[in-house]
Formats: C-alpha cells, sequence, structure tokens
C-alpha cells in the first residue's frame, strides 16, 4: 500500500486501499482454476438443461408447452451457451476498460493491484465459458455487428462512473440467474460448477464496481451525471438484448421465426428479468443513475 508521506492522496484513498485489500484476502482465500475444478472429461449428459427451465426465453409461452422434455433441454442448453459467449464478450469490453483506468496509477497501491486481480479472474471466466459453450454443443454465439460495434466505441470512451456501473449492470443480471442455475439439480453438473464459481468470483467485481461507482460519481457535475446516467442505460439494453442469440432456437431444433415472436412477447421471462435486477435498479437510483431518460432504456429492456 502506498505510503502517505510518498505521494499526496485524496481523502478517500486510505479507504479505498482498506477495501481494496479486504478484496485480495478474499481473493488469496477462495478463488478458483476452472481447469481443474470444472469436470471437462465427463461427456455431456443431454438428460440435464443447460439453465433452470424458468429462465429460459420461451418458458411458459404455448410453444414451451407444445415441446418435448428432450427439445426444452436442448434448447436451454443453447441459450446457456449464448450468455455464455456474450459474457465473454462483455468482459472482454471489462478488462479494457479496466486497464485504461489503471494505466498510468501507482502499481503498488492496493486498489491497482486489486484491478489486476479481476482482470486476471475475468480472462480465466472467458476461458470457462468458452469451453463450458463447446462442451454444450454449441457454435460461438456472437452479438449483432450493431452491438459489437457499439462496444468497441463505448470501450474507448466511458470512464469513471460510466465504465464501473456498466461493469456493474453486467454482472449483477447474470449473478441473480446463475445463482438459480448453480442450485438446480436439473441442470448438468459441470454448468452448475461454473456458475458458481463466476457467482463467487464475481460477488468481489460487483462489490468493487459498486465502490469505483460511488467514488466517481462524488466529483461528478450534474450534466457529467445525466449524461453517463443514459449511456449506462444503452449499455445495458445492449447487453441485456444481446444475451440470448436468435440462433438458439434452430438449433436447438425449433422454428426460428415463430419461437422468437413467442419469446419477445413472453411475460413471465420479462417478470423474472425485472425481478434479477431490482437490487441493481435501487442502487442505480441511490446515487442518481435512474434519470427519465434512462428509465426509458431500462422500461425497453424490460429491466424495471
Amino acid at each position: 500500500m502506498a505510503s502517505s508521506t510518498s505521494q499526496p492522496e485524496s481523502p478517500s484513498r486510505p479507504s479505498d486501499d482498506n477495501a481494496a485489500r479486504r478484496l485480495l484476502d478474499s481473493s488469496a482465500r477462495l478463488s478458483y482454476d476452472p481447469l481443474t475444478e470444472v469436470d471437462w472429461d465427463t461427456p455431456l449428459d443431454t438428460d440435464f438443461h443447460g439453465t433452470s427451465p424458468e429462465w429460459s426465453t420461451l418458458y411458459g409461452t404455448p410453444y414451451w408447452q407444445e415441446l418435448t422434455e428432450a427439445q426444452r433441454k436442448a434448447l436451454t442448453r443453447q441459450e446457456a451457451a449464448s450468455v455464455a459467449s456474450t459474457g465473454i464478450w462483455f468482459e472482454m469490453i471489462l478488462q479494457q476498460m479496466v486497464l485504461r483506468d489503471i494505466y498510468a496509477k501507482d502499481p503498488t497501491d492496493d486498489t491497482v493491484q486489486w484491478a489486476l486481480t479481476e482482470i486476471a479472474d475475468e480472462c480465466r471466466h472467458s476461458i470457462m465459458f468458452a469451453r463450458g459453450a463447446k462442451k454444450l454443443r454449441a457454435p460461438a454465439y456472437r452479438p449483432h455487428r450493431v452491438a459489437i460495434e457499439l462496444g468497441r466505441f463505448f470501450k474507448t470512451v466511458a470512464f469513471g462512473e460510466a465504465a464501473y456501473a456498466s461493469i456493474l449492470v453486467a454482472e449483477e443480471v447474470l449473478d441473480v440467474m446463475q445463482r438459480d442455475w448453480m442450485r438446480d439439480e436439473r441442470v448438468v453438473p459441470f454448468v452448475r460448477t461454473i456458475n458458481n464459481i463466476h457467482v463467487v468470483e464475481e460477488s468481489r467485481h460487483m462489490k468493487f464496481a459498486r465502490d469505483e461507482t460511488r467514488r466517481h460519481l462524488a466529483r461528478a457535475g450534474r450534466l457529467r451525471r445525466r449524461v453517463h446516467a443514459v449511456l449506462i442505460a444503452v449499455s445495458a439494453y445492449v447487453i441485456v438484448t444481446s444475451m440470448v442469440n436468435r440462433k438458439v432456437y434452430a438449433n436447438a431444433g425449433l422454428d426460428e421465426e415463430r419461437a422468437l415472436r413467442e419469446a419477445k412477447a413472453n411475460e413471465h421471462h420479462k417478470s423474472m428479468m425485472r425481478a434479477s435486477c431490482s437490487g441493481l435498479m435501487e442502487f442505480l437510483a441511490s446515487v442518481g443513475l435512474l434519470t427519465r431518460p434512462a428509465l426509458f432504456f431500462y422500461r425497453r429492456a424490460h429491466l424495471i
């Protein structure tokens, strides 16, 4: 930890360093190596789902009622792989934003060392998700080209609370659904292990993202806060609408066009998404980021 006598510090620095040191200690005590923790060798058992069925985009629709159990399981496995692929895409954006934030900072500070630890975690998570998707017999699902280019722009221009609150949005949405999946014995065991690893390690990342969002907002003016509130909301919309690729339906042997129509109108899934984001919306409201223009995008994404 940098000494207060070696360089000037802001009033928030000691508290920031203490929080970062606790996160580093937690990481040292409780981290996983997916290469050894996940059972990569046992062949895929197609008698299992890839996600909790209730989280499927078609659950509760007339089409879902027509599907056989085998078709439902095939669909949730493809959906799980699509969520994992989207996770990889955003984790790559996340890593670049965090690296840019700490680029010229003191590497002996605990906060910078925690940021590097988080980046290392995300690298391992991306490999874990990629191997998991492959084992689920899914292709490399990629977001729509527009989403990819928006992500390229966002990771280049986002800074401060815009970067860290967007990181929090992606992590919070995944966290709630993965907590359900990791406890669900209907989900294929290796996916449950992947979800457990991600939930445990991302809990530290979310704590850091909340703290960094608050810290950056403490010196943000009214205009910057309002602009960033919309930027965060747009990023949330792009992330959430990219989670399940339309090709999952055809790859599960379903009628893609019909599945898309029923998924878009599925009130059950919209309700699940809103419930999963209640804590996130409370946080954004508490720090003044839930403005009226931002609410438009959160409602479009069915997060509120």
